[in-house]
């Protein structure tokens, strides 16, 4: 059996449809059913249920989107630093295996070779020659892998408190190397609503041109349980469809699978969205997947993901 924290959120709910459909039976546990926020009453459900496994998707974002994260900080440190403690050391405790979604926000950026031949971090992905790189899928471009250390984070002083947050997690985590840590990246699929990565696009005033590695929702869960299940060793690793998209490639791929004559507007610069369009700091990052698939885990590639979810696309009021 397996302990599912976290399962009405976007995230959750996809791990409870997948281990459903796997008749994998599993407790979606409920903060109303138990403070699990409490060492001694989660540690005391485990080892009086001892589950197989736990998967902790709770965690705290903000609505609607990070930058309510700046005004709310202390629920969100609660939310996302001491609630992974918390049961990451409950789980110890109890030897119940641990599966924890983080989130790659807490890099910015992307793995360059110069013409030199050495590597260097571009934390600005839409500079020019940055850009043309990406839009090449040139070899001279890396993604961030598992061991390197974040760059959006608070000891850089330059992201976003919710980003901070999560690099934060991450060090808690680091105590418990046999647990899973899952980062998960821009979610979406074919279901429109306000979490969608898709629908987003869709409904933003303007668009803001960046590059970033994304996750499909169900391939992102379906992974994660596979790590469990495959007995994959315990760590992190960067749960997102290999490769890369810019957002003007994914309007490209809206415009020509659902709305022909959208033009939406974008912002002319970095500095013009962060001006007018945004309260923080945002990551744009590309992760690298090199370690989850030697692994022997299975992820599509990011363009044959966004295909299929547009090709599916059910809308917000035909569900």
């Amino acid at each position: 059996m397996v302990i599912l924290l976290g399962a009405t959120g976007y995230i959750g709910q996809a791990f409870a449809s997948e281990l459903a459909r796997r008749k994998i039976p599993f407790n979606p546990l409920s903060r109303s059913q138990l403070d699990y926020t409490n060492f001694r009453a989660l540690r005391s459900v485990l080892l009086k249920e001892r589950p197989e496994f736990l998967v902790n998707a709770a965690g705290f974002t903000g609505k609607p989107n990070v930058d309510a994260c700046e005004n709310q900080r202390g629920e969100t440190v609660a939310g996302n630093v001491t609630l992974a403690q918390t049961v990451a050391q409950a789980c110890d405790s109890a030897g119940v295996a641990l599966g924890f979604v983080s989130s790659g926000c807490i890099y910015t950026g992307a793995k360059v070779r110069r013409e030199c031949g050495t590597w260097a971090v571009e934390d600005r992905l839409t500079e020019p020659l940055v850009s043309e790189l990406l839009a090449r899928r040139s070899d001279r471009v890396a993604g961030f892998g598992e061991g390197d250390e974040p760059n959006f984070c608070f000891s850089h002083n330059n992201c976003s408190f919710y980003s901070g947050t999560k690099a934060l997690a991450e060090e808690v985590m680091s105590c418990f190397p046999d647990f899973y840590v899952w980062r998960l990246r821009i979610p979406f699929d074919e279901f429109d609503g306000h979490r969608n990565y898709l629908s987003k696009v869709q409904r933003y005033a303007k668009v803001y041109q960046n590059w970033n590695s994304v996750s499909h929702r169900r391939d992102f869960v379906a992974a994660c349980l596979d790590t469990w299940l495959q007995k994959v060793p315990g760590g992190i690793y960067n749960v997102v469809n290999p490769g890369y998209v810019s957002t003007q490639e994914v309007v490209a791929k809206i415009q020509q699978r659902l709305k022909p004559g959208w033009a939406p507007a974008f912002w002319q610069s970095d500095d013009e969205f962060y001006r007018f369009g945004a309260v923080t700091p945002r990551s744009n990052c590309i992760l690298d997947t090199t370690k989850i698939l030697k692994a022997g885990i299975r992820i599509r590639p990011v363009a044959e993901a966004l295909d299929e979810a547009l090709a599916r696309w059910l809308p917000e009021n035909k569900k």
